[in-house]
């Protein structure tokens, strides 16, 4: 179950710890470092498209979303706890966004609404998804044919080379895993993408982007 395993902005760290550009008064400086509509164009997120933001904690991404695909398209928040979907509800009241619906995840299950979704995100979170291989296949179940997931993560120096559990257990993960992962799921292709600089401007933490992308049938 998704739970206390999405944390941070798209679940991040464990359960307990607050990481800084993750709170509202964070993002702009987190503007700064990550290039969110880079990201969006990868896969061709668009005025309409259905997504969804798995592990949206108070809703940086969520809302880039919600100004992306506009009133034609629709956002799903996705996040194991429900006070961060509450402050996200409340931004989202204060700013007049009517296309983000929330969606409290289990530690297996994001509980997406099936075959709806052109794109699911999942930002610097896979690495807290202990049961990605079931939540994996909910996602294959949300998304229309030839619908993709994003999976950006940040990949530290010193855990280069290591094991996945010693990867995961610093907060960090290697591309070749998770592109391994994604064919075992059935996506029929993946793409990988790592020009996107460094999390926090640290260059130990080089960002990484893979695309998997679904069979048209």
């Amino acid at each position: 179950m998704l739970k206390n395993l999405l944390i941070g902005v798209l679940i991040i760290g464990n359960l307990g710890i607050a990481y800084a550009q993750y709170a509202e008064t964070d993002w702009k400086d987190r503007d700064n470092w990550m290039d969110v509509q880079q990201i969006f164009n990868y896969v061709g997120i668009e005025e309409g498209s259905m997504v969804a933001d798995i592990g949206c904690h108070e809703g940086y991404i969520s809302f880039h979303l919600s100004e992306t695909v506009g009133n034609k398209g629709k956002v799903f928040a996705v996040d194991v706890r429900e006070d961060r979907l509450e402050t996200l509800n409340e931004i989202a009241r204060k700013k007049g966004k009517k296309n983000i619906e929330t969606i409290l995840g289990d530690y297996d299950n994001p509980h997406l609404p099936k075959n709806s979704l052109d794109v699911v995100l999942i930002i610097d979170a896979y690495h807290e998804i202990r049961e990605y291989k079931e939540v994996l296949s909910h996602i294959k179940k949300a998304l229309k044919p030839n619908g993709r997931i994003l999976i950006l993560e940040k990949l530290k120096s010193e855990i280069i080379g290591k094991s996945r559990s010693e990867q995961t257990t610093a907060h960090s993960l290697s591309s070749d895993y998770v592109e391994d992962e994604l064919l075992e799921a059935g996506f029929v292709d993946t793409q990988f993408y790592d020009k996107l600089g460094y999390w926090e401007n640290n260059k130990e933490k080089k960002i990484w982007i893979i695309v998997g992308i679904l069979s048209s049938s």
